[in-house]
């Protein structure tokens, strides 16, 4: 990332990455948005704008096509820079704190069906390759893990007797979560078998790519949509496609929000929430589907 122009900006980039431990996509998202302001700034101070100018540069990046939630996340990004300098006591007071938040359109994930993730899971083994990407899917779908927690998972995080992984999630927050026996069995195997052949040089990672780096986001999610198109699944896909049909299908069978939030490590029980409305969505849908008169 290259340097802010600004001193203040700079000092919060370094404040989110060692003082908060942001991870590193987090702020890089910072750093973009900060940039912008910059040059919406051009040469005047960050700790001598008025709340008007802010209002300006929101509006601005709407009128240059940002859509509402790339404004809130900037509104997110200022609301914490502003912070930040009001503490620092660079500023007297805070521009944004009468700047409210766009009321965004609640869109429900998308999940797949239990048949179409028995469909997903049911990868032929034929090469290291197969049994890496089954141990991936069945490990995600087993734990709800977001990827970034996927590809982060280290040797020492994996319990392989007592059918558990450690996972370190955002704010580098810890929890323990439980594997199935199929997934449990899955990892083992790529492990003990399959993971060596990828090794080209000491790693602590579970899960190598082909040069026998961590794994990145985009290769995990290429291999995602690929064995679902392998598949004929037709479900739209988004990188949290398996993490959403697991918290789904926890609680079409069940299981209650606190656990779910718990798994997922959700930090405000709201966010879990969403999965009922999911929940619903998907019986309407069975009824429409299977009743005579639906």
């Amino acid at each position: 990332m290259r340097k802010l122009r600004f001193e203040e900006t700079n000092a919060y980039i370094t404040y989110i990455t060692i003082d908060k431990g942001y991870r590193q996509n987090t702020i890089v998202s910072y750093h973009y948005d900060l940039e912008a302001y910059e040059h919406f700034l051009k040469e005047k101070n960050p700790t001598t704008v008025l709340r008007s100018d802010i209002i300006d540069f929101l509006e601005e990046r709407k009128e240059n096509g940002i859509g509402e939630k790339s404004v809130a996340h900037s509104i997110t990004v200022l609301r914490g820079f502003y912070k930040f300098l009001l503490i620092e006591q660079k500023i007297t007071s805070n521009p944004m704190e009468t700047i409210d938040m766009p009321r965004l359109p609640k869109t429900l994930p998308k999940v797949l069906s239990f048949h179409e993730v028995e469909m997903l899971l049911d990868v032929p083994l034929k090469d290291k390759y197969d049994f890496r990407n089954k141990a991936m899917l069945e490990v995600m779908y087993a734990t709800g893990m977001r990827i970034s927690e996927l590809i982060s998972l280290k040797y020492t995080d994996v319990n392989l007797l007592q059918n558990c992984v450690i996972v370190f999630g955002k704010g580098g927050k810890e929890r323990m979560v439980p594997l199935g026996d199929y997934a449990t069995e899955a990892l083992r195997i790529y492990m003990e078998m399959y993971r060596p052949k990828f090794l080209k040089r000491p790693s602590d990672y579970v899960f190598l790519s082909v040069r026998g780096d961590k794994m990145s986001r985009q290769a995990f999610f290429k291999i995602l949509k690929e064995e679902a198109r392998k598949r004929g699944i037709e479900t739209p896909f988004s990188p949290h496609t398996l993490r959403h049909s697991f918290a789904s299908h926890l609680l079409q069978n069940g299981a209650d929000l606190r656990s779910i939030q718990e798994l997922l490590g959700h930090s405000d029980i709201s966010t879990t929430q969403i999965y009922t409305h999911v929940s619903d969505r998907l019986r309407e849908e069975t009824y429409h589907k299977t009743h005579p008169h639906g």
